[in-house]
C-alpha cells in the first residue's frame, strides 16, 4: 500500500493513494495511525476519493520525533568522501541526528541558507518506524518499520565540517525532505535489488543499488535500538551513494533555481526546488 499526507480543507488528513487518486482516511498525519494500518485502510476504502492533483502532498510524517542519519554507508561514497570528510571505511556505524524541523515534503522548496554557499544533495533510502523497538535482533529488524519513502539528506558542507557531530550541517531547515509516500514493504519485497538515483536539473549525479550498502538495513536497526527506542514515526535516512555536490572537482553546490530528483525504483520520486532562504527571522 501506498500511504500519504496532504492538505485539504484547511487541514492535514492522511489517505491511501492509488494510481492518481488517493482515498481520504482520516484528519491528522499518518503517524497517529501507524499501528493500526488495516483499520485506516478500512476507512480510506469507505472515505471520499479525491484527484492527487486536486491535493498538496506533504512528507509522509509531518513532525517526526527523531530524524537519524547514517554517514560514509556506501563504499564508493566513503572514496569520495576523503577529499572533504577525511575519513576511512567506517567499522562502526556512524550516526548524527537532523533536526525535526528539517522535515520538508515534496514539491516543497529546500533553502540555500544565509550563511553558507555549500549546500549539498545526498539521495537516499528513508525508512518510517511503525512500531517501539529496543534491542531488535536483526532478523526481527523489519517487524518494526512501517515503510519506505524516498529522500534528500541535504548537507551545509562548510557547517558540517567544522562540528565533529555533524549535527549543525545536517539540520537546517527544509534540509530533510522525504515523501511523496510510504510505501509498505509488502509492496516491495527484496529492496536489495532496487535501483536508486539522484539528479540535478536532470543530469543523473548519483546511481547505486540499495544492496550496496555498507551497513544493511537490518544491522543499522539493531545498532539503533541497542543503544534507544525507537518510536512510531521516527525516520532513518540510510546512506548516500557516491556522487555528490562536494565529490566533484570543483563542487557543484546547489543553487537556487536548481531542481532535485530523488528516485528510488518501485518506491516512487521526490522532487524538490532549491531556492535562496527567505527571510525567516522570528523571535517568540
Amino acid at each position: 500500500m501506498r500511504w500519504a499526507n496532504f492538505d485539504h480543507e484547511g487541514d492535514v488528513w492522511c489517505g491511501l493513494v492509488e494510481g492518481e487518486a488517493v482515498l481520504v482516511a482520516a484528519r491528522g498525519c499518518l503517524s497517529q495511525h501507524l499501528g493500526d494500518l488495516p483499520t485506516l485502510e478500512t476507512a480510506a476504502r469507505n472515505g471520499t476519493k479525491l484527484a492527487l492533483s486536486d491535493v498538496k502532498l506533504r512528507q509522509p510524517i509531518i513532525r517526526p520525533g527523531k530524524i537519524l542519519a547514517i554517514g560514509l554507508n556506501y563504499a564508493a561514497h566513503v572514496a569520495e568522501s576523503v577529499s572533504f570528510i577525511s575519513n576511512d571505511k567506517p567499522e562502526v556505524q556512524k550516526w548524527f541526528n537532523k533536526q525535526s524541523t528539517a522535515a520538508n515534503g515534496p514539491d516543497a522548496p529546500i533553502h540555500v541558507p544565509k550563511v553558507s554557499e555549500q549546500l549539498d544533495y545526498e539521495a537516499e533510502l528513508v525508512l518510517v518506524i511503525g512500531k517501539y523497538g529496543r534491542h531488535v535482533p536483526k532478523e526481527r529488524a523489519f517487524d518494526i518499520i512501517a515503510g519506505v519513502s524516498c529522500g534528500c539528506d541535504c548537507s551545509v558542507r562548510d557547517w558540517q565540517k567544522a562540528s565533529p557531530t555533524m549535527i549543525m550541517g545536517k539540520g537546517f531547515d527544509t534540509h530533510a525532505p522525504f515523501g511523496p509516500h510510504l510505501v509498505t514493504l509488502d509492496e516491495l519485497g527484496d529492496l536489495g535489488p532496487l535501483a536508486i538515483r539522484g539528479y540535478v536539473n536532470d543530469e543523473l549525479r548519483q546511481e547505486a543499488k540499495l544492496s550496496d550498502m555498507v551497513h544493511t538495513i537490518e544491522e543499522q536497526i539493531a545498532h539503533l535500538t541497542a543503544a534507544f527506542t525507537l518510536e512510531p514515526g521516527d525516520v532513518i535516512f540510510t546512506g548516500t551513494p557516491a556522487g555528490v555536490g562536494a565529490g566533484h572537482t570543483p563542487p557543484k553546490w546547489l543553487r537556487p533555481g536548481d531542481r532535485v530528483r530523488v528516485e528510488i525504483e518501485n518506491v516512487g520520486t521526490l522532487e524538490n526546488p532549491v531556492i535562496a532562504e527567505p527571510d525567516t527571522m522570528r523571535i517568540g
